[in-house]
């Protein structure tokens, strides 16, 4: 298995000499700039975790690569930017977009993208995020990425303005329709040891095959189980979807909390609405500050040959019933612990309460997860 040899390696390196193993941790090859300025180089995220369930779930024990995302660029810093990204674990494209950077107007981007609406998902990277999976109400509410032109704008000190329209699905065939979505943020406060974070998302989605499903997986998504599921809810012809954000860090503590509503406008048939919400804080116990930019939370970088270590505590709860459509409830407790082994390396463990109702049906696994992750 990959994994083990690398992060063998690492700690044998952080044992044997601090100085060699800081250089080792952090200065991969991965780029290289030519004379004019511009840079071509490779990005990867690769991710072996391991899912154990309490007797309540069948086939409780999975283990298998969460993630191989492979990207490969070319940029101009504050010019343009070219990336193609490739998931080799579940086989599909992920990022893949032209972006030009201009000096008043603001930057602009076509291709497929990340929409916003989610905060955990639509702006912090899929290899930065503080638990193993996203929470309950992201799952079930993010549109996940979809083909079209966007617009971000942070030309004003402490404000960021992004809108965008997405036309034709997804570059894997999937999700064909059209969608309008805006995202602002504020930020009253950004240094380099606090930040506050408030923001809004929307859009509006008309899916040609006039179907909308919310469901989720259990904040472990090796399995394909979902303990809450609307099912097809057909005769959607609009899904809306809304988002209050915020965040507060301070030095090595952080917090991190949304509410999220969806809903669908049915022809001849009862609108559904459905809701959730989050809240998470984090510990940094070594001392650092969560790296903050363009108003998303990045990995922690060490101040340490040894690493850094975070402590994190999450309550995530969604609500999928509404009327006659009983999608179920669930809420979910979830201890985190991360240790970061320079900029490439970091291993997560998870251990979740999850409790769930779903008409009739009761299931409360108890869910460890770990996570061997190498990113550049």
């Amino acid at each position: 298995m990959f994994t083990k040899p690398v992060l063998a390696g690492a700690l044998a390196l952080a044992l044997a000499g601090p100085a060699q193993a800081y250089d080792w941790l952090n200065d991969w090859p991965t780029k290289f700039k030519t004379d004019d300025g511009v840079e071509f180089g490779v990005k990867g995220n690769f991710q072996y975790d391991l899912n154990a369930f309490s007797d309540e779930v069948s086939n409780p024990n999975i283990q298998t690569w969460r993630r191989k995302e492979t990207y490969l660029y070319a940029k101009k810093n504050g010019v343009w930017e070219l990336t193609a990204g490739y998931d080799f674990q579940s086989r599909l494209w992920v990022d893949a977009f032209f972006r030009i950077f201009t000096k008043n107007a603001g930057d602009f981007r076509i291709g497929q993208s990340k929409t916003w609406v989610g905060y955990d998902e639509g702006t912090v990277g899929s290899g930065a995020t503080t638990f193993l999976e996203r929470p309950l109400p992201v799952q079930a509410v993010n549109q996940g990425r979809r083909i079209g032109l966007d617009w971000t704008y942070e030309k004003v000190p402490g404000v960021i303005l992004q809108a965008g329209y997405y036309s034709g699905g997804d570059l894997n065939g999937d999700n064909d329709g059209n969608t309008w979505a805006g995202h602002v943020v504020w930020n009253p406060v950004k240094t380099d040891k606090s930040v506050v974070h408030l923001g809004l998302a929307g859009s509006v989605e008309e899916r040609d095959d006039e179907v909308a499903r919310f469901r989720a997986r259990p904040e472990a998504n090796l399995t394909a189980l979902r303990f809450v599921d609307t099912g097809n809810l057909a005769g959607t012809d609009r899904i809306n979807r809304f988002g209050v954000e915020g965040a507060w860090a301070e030095g090595p503590f952080s917090v991190v909390g949304e509410w999220l509503q969806i809903s669908a406008n049915r022809d001849n048939r009862p609108d559904y609405v459905g809701d959730g919400y989050y809240v998470y804080g984090s510990w940094v116990v070594t001392g650092e500050s969560r790296a903050y930019k363009s108003g998303a939370f990045g990995n922690v970088k060490p101040a340490n040959p040894w690493g850094a270590v975070e402590l994190a505590l999450r309550y995530s709860q969604l609500d999928l019933n509404d009327g006659l459509v009983k999608g179920g409830k669930q809420h979910d407790w979830t201890f985190g612990a991360n240790w970061y082994l320079g900029t490439h390396l970091k291993l997560q463990a998870n251990y979740i309460r999850a409790t769930s109702e779903r008409g009739n049906l009761s299931v409360d696994p108890n869910i460890t997860e770990v996570r061997a992750q190498v990113y550049f």
